[in-house]
């Protein structure tokens, strides 16, 4: 599984993640569209909101591997503002997947607004400093 280097961890303050720390044992979470409510909690959509900015800061438009990036918040953009390359494999860390620019910047125009919102990533904790996994993988 490919760990996304310098991708935040989470959102700030919150305990909504954005990368897992290693692969799962028995198999990659299965990517799922979800369907996203317009009575969601306003904390939900700002987790959709910095995860998509990240995505966008970390790789643009350009093709990347599922890798560690969280299942359940990749879900929520699945098929709308994040695209498979190619047949979508829900249940592989090595899918790429992009961002479609068009439909992200129609479901959030936010981001690519003159004042957009900023994140605070760097006051958190990365994830990613140690190189070696538990399980040795």
């Amino acid at each position: 599984m490919l760990k996304h280097r310098g991708f935040p961890g989470r959102l700030p303050g919150t305990d909504f993640q954005f990368i897992i720390r290693r692969a799962n044992k028995k198999g990659a979470t299965p990517l799922v569209r979800r369907e996203r409510f317009r009575d969601r909690k306003p904390v939900d959509k700002r987790a959709d909101t910095a995860f998509l900015a990240a995505l966008i800061a970390h790789f643009g438009d350009e093709p990347f591997q599922r890798g560690n990036l969280d299942a359940g918040r990749l879900s929520w953009l699945l098929g709308r503002e994040v695209v498979a390359v190619g047949k979508l494999d829900p249940t592989d860390y090595e899918q790429l997947l992009r961002v479609d620019m068009k439909r992200a910047e129609a479901g959030f125009p936010e981001l690519f607004a003159a004042e957009a919102p900023e994140f605070d990533w760097d006051d958190e904790a990365d994830w990613d400093e140690d190189d070696s996994d538990e399980d040795g993988a």
